[in-house]
């Protein structure tokens, strides 16, 4: 039986808007045909779940590997065991039933671990807790393999209140923070030194703040030398940092405010700065990078091949400038040895690599206008370009110097894929394609440290991962880690949707890719509402050759149910096409992204009579979100029904580090903010709007979706929306969230976007 709608009232002013919470069977319920997809099949049990191979790490020298399986003499818990790459041989390295603490009755459940440099001892992160986006707080155990003993870290510390410990790198120590503050603990006695004391609600050692987690992914704020002797750590000062609350309305008898400082657009940035403190102990030597530090950023840091000196790199606000840094620990002294600069912004890669000795280093620079792989100089000065040409390089796998490669991965010839390539490190421009030409799609890999083998992860549109070991370079298999043979006889059984990829000419010499899901008795001679799938921002693509997951999935159920749906990569998404393609969006987010995805609509309408210029639709999630929002408020006449998850209405209600290096300074370009807001274009309204945000999302606020309330009834425009208390940026804590979201989205659209074809001539 149906439920009854929820009657949800949020009044602004005069006004009362009804929150739809659609449930029940029908197109997004239950089906017994097995050949066809459902929101309950997808989202609410594991039936397409994916295998897991892992977490697997490569001992040092690179002759075997560790990872989890299933435990052979206990009901629960997991085995470490240990594999030679090349005979398969296997030893399990920690049985379950070594992992069970005095007291237990069973093993800790293992969220990650790390062996110390002599192999001699492994330390378990269990019980972990999220921090914003991941479980970056937990529990800590030491197991000594040849004692047998197993120690919990922390001392009479709370649970799940230590972080990112590691070993010190003769094994003999664990460094951890806890509190905002860093500790190291001996492992003979247990004894444990606090070497930071200045942690409070405003100042942070050893792990980030809100912003500089989200945007530059920086968790993990502390690095030991390489002798053990020091540590060198990240400091926050939040002070002045504007604070957001959010509210917890559900939990409690009167509502709860989480205060989170976070810095808007133009708004007072933390102060960070780089210490290096004695691992027993004493005071932090600080390095005075700049005499500004909230208008500066510091996203990486790392020893710099020794344990006298660390490298850091430096952004000014605008983030066009970013300088590598070299740290004197003695001291305290620093040098700029390398500037790069850009009109744009410049993009912050992986950490460097560092070769012969210290002398040199690996760089990625996009100064000849793509994105290319350089050796720069310790002591400054020249930088010899490694791979030459019109393409772009993704990123660095890993480095055999030895041997005399690089490896990378990059793809010349179709942006939506990914394949592994090497270079010479001599500068030869002699650049080979590792993985094998027959397997289309998107390769990854996790190199050993000799660069001889690799955990190699492959998928295609359609087509879920194989997980395979292969040696290299000539990238032969060795085993299979992985199939998801389970998933692919699942995916066999469906009814089948034909699957293209295509460019669309949007004139001018702009080809933007995109994908294509027909239904399966999809007859060219009949019309069908086109639904597209869009991001659109620098952040991310939608037009990857590889497995999709859940979208995926709901987008095969959709396409069954009568859609065509599609996604466009505008220019502007970090496409490997080249600078140009990447940064022609700078000052204008919002404006030519949108311009480019409606210029696809219609030329895919206009290519495509199978298309109903009557029925079509958009969604997007974050900044598709905003996108889909753009799509319906400044095209009214093209996009029919738009639903926006999790949006950004206002750019000006967004953070410092992603909006300014992409909009700039908000008293430099208040046009651009102004024109690339969805908000300033609501009262343009005509189509079906369905809006969806968490209250408790702590990214794009919930505050983005109230403004864009207003707006909308100030100018008299009906939409639907939908809050879910207390439910973050994922839209995914608390039973049943994902399973009702997408019923709620299924149910709308094919309300509003009525499925399958028509004759051409009309109903």
């Amino acid at each position: 039986m149906v439920e009854d709608i929820l009657g949800y009232f949020v009044r602004s002013g005069a006004a009362v808007i009804l929150l739809l919470g659609l449930t029940g069977r029908g197109a997004a319920g239950e089906t017994s045909d097995a050949s066809l997809l459902t929101v309950e099949r997808i989202f609410a049990n594991e039936e397409f779940k994916t295998e897991k191979f892992g977490p697997a790490r490569w001992l040092d020298d690179g002759s075997a590997y560790t990872t989890l399986e299933d435990s052979q003499t206990l009901d629960e818990g997991a085995d470490i065991v240990r594999y030679e790459p090349r005979t398969g041989r296997r030893e399990i390295m920690v049985c379950a039933d070594r992992l069970v603490p005095k007291g237990e009755s069973g093993p800790l459940s293992i969220d990650d671990y790390s062996w110390s440099a002599d192999g001699e001892r492994v330390l378990i992160f269990t019980n972990a807790k999220r921090v914003w986006r991941r479980n970056t707080r937990g529990d800590y155990w030491v197991l000594n393999l040849a004692t047998g003993k197993l120690q919990k870290l922390g001392g009479k510390a709370e649970p799940s209140t230590l972080m990112f410990a590691k070993f010190s790198p003769d094994g003999r120590r664990v460094a951890y923070v806890r509190e905002k503050n860093l500790y190291v603990q001996d492992l003979s006695s247990l004894r444990i030194r606090q070497l930071t004391d200045s942690g409070s609600d405003t100042t942070i050692n050893g792990t980030s703040d809100w912003v500089y987690e989200e945007e530059f992914g920086l968790r993990d704020a502390f690095r030991w030398s390489p002798n053990g002797r020091f540590i060198a750590y990240w400091q926050f000062d939040t002070t002045g940092v504007p604070t957001f609350h959010l509210i917890n309305n559900t939990d409690s008898l009167y509502p709860k405010l989480i205060p989170i400082q976070y810095p808007k657009v133009g708004q007072q940035n933390p102060a960070c700065r780089i210490g290096v403190i004695s691992s027993r102990g004493g005071k932090t030597r600080w390095f005075e990078t700049c005499d500004d530090p909230r208008n500066h950023y510091i996203p990486k840091m790392q020893w710099a091949a020794n344990s006298k000196t660390i490298v850091l790199q430096q952004l000014n606000r605008l983030q066009n400038t970013n300088q590598v840094l070299l740290g004197n620990v003695r001291k305290g002294t620093i040098r700029d040895i390398l500037t790069e600069r850009d009109e744009a912004w410049l993009d912050v890669t992986g950490d460097l690599e560092w070769l012969a000795g210290g002398r040199r280093f690996t760089w990625l620079s996009e100064r000849d206008g793509w994105r290319h792989l350089y050796l720069a100089q310790r002591s400054g000065g020249k930088v010899t370009c490694l791979t030459r040409g019109q393409f772009d390089v993704i990123s660095v796998q890993g480095v055999d110097e030895e041997g005399g490669w690089v490896y990378y991965v990059a793809s010349p010839h179709n942006p939506t894929q990914r394949y592994l390539y090497r270079t010479r490190l001599k500068g030869d421009a002699t650049i080979e394609k590792v993985t094998p030409p027959e397997r289309e799609g998107t390769h990854s890999y996790q190199l050993s440290p000799d660069s001889k083998w690799a955990f190699h992860t492959y998928s295609s549109f359609g087509e879920p991962p194989v997980i395979e070991l292969i040696s290299l370079p000539d990238h032969q298999t060795v085993r299979v880690l992985s199939d998801n043979s389970e998933l692919r006889m699942k995916l066999d059984a469906l009814k089948k949707c034909t699957m293209e990829f295509f460019r669309v000419d949007i004139g001018d010499g702009v080809l933007l890719d995109a994908w294509c899901i027909k239904p399966p008795d999809f007859d060219p001679g009949e019309r069908y509402p086109l639904f597209f799938y869009v991001y659109g921002e620098p952040a991310g693509q939608t037009v990857l050759d590889k497995w999709g997951g859940e979208k995926y999935l709901w987008h095969t159920m959709l396409a069954q149910q009568g859609y065509v749906v599609m996604s466009v990569d505008n220019r502007g998404t970090p496409a490997p096409q080249g600078r140009q393609w990447r940064k022609c969006v700078y000052r204008q987010i919002g404006i030519l992204a949108s311009a480019d995805q409606a210029a696809a609509a219609r030329a895919i309408i206009k290519s495509r009579p199978y298309i109903d210029p009557d029925r079509v639709g958009i969604w997007g999630w974050s900044g598709g979100g905003s996108m889909s929002l753009n799509a319906i408020f400044r095209h009214p006449d093209l996009y029919h029904t738009a639903m926006a998850v999790a949006f950004i209405s206002n750019q000006r209600l967004y953070d410092t580090i992603y909006q300014e290096r992409y909009m700039g300074l908000p008293e430099d370009n208040e046009e651009g903010y102004k024109n690339g807001s969805p908000v300033t274009f609501a009262h343009q309204l005509k189509g079906n709007l369905l809006m969806v945000h968490g209250t408790g999302d702590d990214n794009c606020h919930y505050q983005s979706c109230e403004v864009l309330i207003n707006e909308l009834i100030e100018h008299n425009k009906q939409f639907s929306m939908m809050a879910y208390p207390n439910r973050t940026h994922s839209i995914k804590e608390g039973p049943n969230t994902k399973r009702h979201l997408f019923e709620l989205l299924t149910r709308y659209l094919n309300e509003h976007l009525r499925p399958g074809p028509r004759a051409a001539s009309g109903d």
